[in-house]
């Protein structure tokens, strides 16, 4: 049985999407077998970040309506083997789908994979609500302004309950950490209360390989990615401890 993860955020533009895709590209890489299931109904993108927007035919709710089978509507990353996406419908509310059926659906491909990603709305209303309560742990992803901690820890705390549960602190900006222009990493894990996942450094590769259709850890092995990769590592068990240095707003996670 593998593991579900919600990947969460208590606000939008924290780059929830782009962390989602790279560490299940990263835990893929590790020789995992992982699936991404975009819960951002009307919103989605985790197919255009990693390339699959062309494969994509099926959401999952074509699979919950029995329009389509499972197998059908996992689409397979043809570079990264083990690496598969599920997508949101584009037409349809949260409300509108059973919070019952998607549970099983996410404990289906639990039984089938070693991890489960599901990237859920932003904010914490009913489309964050139908993915939390679906998945075992969590991934609150925040950055280092005040609003997104603020509503990181909401987030946090509407997840108490879930294991694993870790903070992902996204797009840091070393020089304004620096000159004290915004917190640190240590004031958001204060703030948010989770312990640390890893640290993810503000990087134009990020959008260039999105641009390009392509994971950021095929394009690149600094900077973002190798932040991907280091938390996929600490996911599997590898000891990758994060140096407190690393807190104050290095760049390398």
């Amino acid at each position: 049985m593998g593991l579900s993860m919600v990947i969460a955020s208590g606000k939008g533009g924290v780059g929830k999407t782009s962390v989602a895709a790279g560490i299940g590209s990263a835990l893929a890489a590790l020789g995992k077998k992982v699936i991404c299931v975009d819960a951002d109904m009307g919103l989605r993108n985790l197919d255009i970040v990693l390339g699959l927007q062309e494969r994509a035919v099926f959401d999952f709710t074509d699979v919950l309506q029995s329009r389509a089978k499972l197998q059908d509507a996992l689409v397979p990353h043809p570079e990264l083997p083990g690496l598969y996406v599920l997508c949101a419908p584009m037409g349809v509310r949260a409300e509108e789908v059973s919070a019952p059926d998607f549970k099983r659906l996410i404990e289906g491909l639990a039984a089938q994979a070693d991890f489960v990603l599901c990237d859920c709305m932003a904010g914490l209303d009913a489309g964050f609500a139908l993915a939390a309560d679906a998945c075992q742990g969590g991934l609150v992803v925040t950055t280092l302004d005040g609003i997104a901690t603020r509503n990181a820890a909401l987030c946090a705390d509407r997840l108490s309950g879930h294991a694993p549960l870790r903070l992902v602190v996204n797009r840091i900006h070393p020089k304004l950490v620096h000159l004290k222009h915004s917190c640190t990493v240590d004031d958001a894990m204060d703030t948010v209360g989770l312990p640390l996942l890893g640290i993810v450094p503000e990087d134009e590769m990020v959008m260039a390989a999105q641009n390009h259709s392509v994971p950021v850890i095929l394009a690149t092995h600094s900077g973002a990615a190798a932040a991907y990769v280091n938390m996929a590592e600490r996911l599997t068990g590898f000891p990758r401890p994060i140096p407190k240095r690393l807190r104050k707003g290095t760049i390398d996670a």
